[in-house]
């Protein structure tokens, strides 16, 4: 068993990483078809996800709410706090949402989970991209990702200018970047154990 955790010349792990290579010469590199459906996993986390915290925060604002005045004092002097609570949940959001996406697109291409990742994320900014351009010719009606809190996209009237439209932009292109990286990563990490099941088996079937 303890030679499973070497990487002799002749051990389970370093055959299992000479048919990996192999495989991964001629099947490796980026899917974009498995990256696409990892996308749409992502958006579509996004999209229940936000649902889920918006409405945990409308219930919390209402239980908390005793008089119109009070609530409005109570906003004002919250509301940095408010802002910031809200950039962390929404960071959260995405890193999960991505995540998953990258790990269905790891899952998927089998191999080069990095770049499977990276390759979730280029389809986000890549449909932000077109969905703008559709936007700015067309009419602000067709910029659906307006729509998604969180959804990577492109701003067209400046808002992105201020402080925090630059710290909500950093969060909605780094944060996703990030977790799709990792999410790629994880989702073919499982190949690798399947890969030394298969290894394994065939050295103790030589064996016998």
């Amino acid at each position: 068993m303890a030679e499973n955790n070497t990487s002799g010349a002749s051990t389970p792990k370093k055959r299992r990483n000479d048919v990996v290579a192999a495989e991964r010469e001629r099947f490796g590199g980026i899917k974009w078809g498995s990256a696409f459906f990892g996308w749409l996993t992502a958006i579509g986390l996004t999209v229940l996800l936000s649902a889920i915290a918006t409405a945990v925060g409308a219930g919390v604002g209402a239980a908390n709410t005793t008089s119109t005045s009070d609530a409005a004092n109570q906003a004002q002097e919250n509301a940095q706090t408010i802002g910031i609570v809200s950039g962390i949940v929404l960071a959260i959001v995405l890193f999960v949402a991505y995540y998953c996406g990258g790990y269905v697109a790891g899952r998927m291409a089998r191999f080069d989970g990095v770049k499977q990742g990276l390759a979730v994320w280029l389809w986000g900014i890549i449909i932000a991209i077109v969905i703008a351009i559709l936007a700015a010719v067309a009419g602000d009606q067709f910029n659906v990702l307006d729509k998604i809190q969180g959804a990577p996209r492109i701003p067209l009237d400046g808002s992105a200018l201020t402080t925090g439209g630059l710290i909500g932009l950093a969060i909605t292109i780094l944060v996703p970047l990030i977790g799709a990286i990792l999410g790629g990563k994880a989702g073919m990490r499982f190949h690798r154990k399947v890969d030394q099941a298969g290894i394994d088996h065939q050295i103790t079937t030589d064996q016998n």
